[in-house]
């Protein structure tokens, strides 16, 4: 298994995504800005993307959406963050 991935099939199939260039990105432990922050993203960071789940609707440079990717075990950023090419869901939906 994949340290700090939920599963090693999800693992397996996990790709890059780049975070918006310019911005500093916060982890959060859940998905949405109630959660605690556990970390950040540093401008021109890629993150990996386990699964995604429904969360707090945010705007961020790459639209308004409620989806959260989870990045790490415990770990989400909202979407509106990443560039992943599509306003809806580009990895299995986590649970």
């Amino acid at each position: 298994m994949v340290m700090g991935s939920p599963t090693s099939a999800n693992a397996a199939a996990a790709r890059a995504y780049p975070i918006a260039p310019g911005y500093t990105v916060n982890v959060r432990s859940g998905p949405g800005t109630g959660y605690s922050i556990v970390g950040t993203l540093r401008v021109g960071s890629s993150v990996r993307i386990y699964c995604q789940t429904p969360g707090e609707t945010i705007s961020g440079p790459y639209g308004t959406t409620n989806i959260w990717d989870n990045v790490a075990n415990g770990e989400y950023v909202s979407d509106a963050y990443v560039n992943t090419g599509s306003d809806g869901y580009v990895a299995a939906r986590c649970g």
